[in-house]
């Protein structure tokens, strides 16, 4: 195993264990709003801490950007960390056991590494550059679904981009007559881990922001899937709108999202 993925699963578990405990015990997690629609609270910024510390004791010098801790300047830019702590922190407030701690590392701008970990079942997804995606050390694939009918898809609800949500509702209505049911859970990372594991055939989203999917992308495409943004092209992290699966399978999703969808989202 790579010695900065046997890092990034180290700090995983770190911060996971800071997480359940605080689940356990709901009277301690103090809960802002952070923007419309977009929560934040004291056990995401507890367990991004945990994971900074756990990378910088080994690498001092590398750089980290967190989704609530800002950015880390360390003076090797060629290592970016990129974290989100509690992917799906809306589901931890309530008390739904469906969340993720990712972690991702990009070496001179090229996905190396990536962690994406489930506290509460205990699953750890893993992949290295080249070296294939794994869960809790079993080799991930995608499902071979080609086409929509019989698939179950992910999806996200834009409800931080709710004025696109004529869009999204067209482009829902069209997929849904088509799939076998559809999923909406409530954490992006763990939909990407899915998609990897074959448990959900497809994903797609508007709106994401690069943390929420950095790790989930690498784990895909070494499980074998294809990432896209709405126009088929490789803009996903700038625009945030996201489409994965087996190959013939995410162009079939694009193929049917495009004639509903503004040219704002075709970007």
């Amino acid at each position: 195993m790579h010695p900065m993925l046997n890092i990034a699963i180290r700090a995983a578990r770190n911060a996971g264990k800071v997480i359940v405990r605080a689940f356990e015990e709901p009277n301690k997690i103090e809960v802002q709003q952070k923007g419309s629609n977009d929560l934040v609270t004291n056990i995401d910024k507890d367990a991004e801490a945990v994971i900074r510390d756990s990378i910088l004791k080994s690498y001092p010098d590398h750089c980290i950007v967190g989704e609530e801790l800002g950015e880390h300047k360390g003076s090797n830019t060629d290592y970016q960390w990129i974290i989100d702590p509690i992917d799906g922190t809306a589901n931890f407030v309530k008390g739904i056991p469906h969340f993720a701690v990712s972690i991702a590392l990009k070496i001179k701008g090229r996905l190396d590494q990536a962690v994406i970990y489930d506290p509460i079942r205990g699953e750890l997804f893993t992949a290295s550059r080249g070296q294939g995606a794994q869960l809790n050390n079993k080799r991930l694939r995608v499902s071979k679904a080609n086409e929509l009918m019989g698939t179950i898809l992910a999806t996200s609800f834009p409800n931080k981009h709710k004025h696109h949500l004529e869009a999204y509702t067209k482009s829902f209505q069209a997929l849904f007559t088509q799939t076998a049911d559809m999923r909406r859970a409530g954490s992006t990372a763990l939909d990407l881990a899915y998609v990897a594991a074959g448990r959900v055939d497809g994903f797609y989203a508007i709106g994401l922001k690069p943390w929420e999917t950095i790790a989930g992308q690498l784990i895909v495409k070494e499980a074998g899937g294809l990432l896209m943004d709405f126009a088929g092209g490789n803009n996903f992290n700038e625009s945030g709108n996201l489409v994965c699966g087996f190959p013939k399978l995410s162009q079939a999703i694009v193929k049917e999202l495009r004639p509903h969808l503004t040219d704002t989202l075709l970007r």
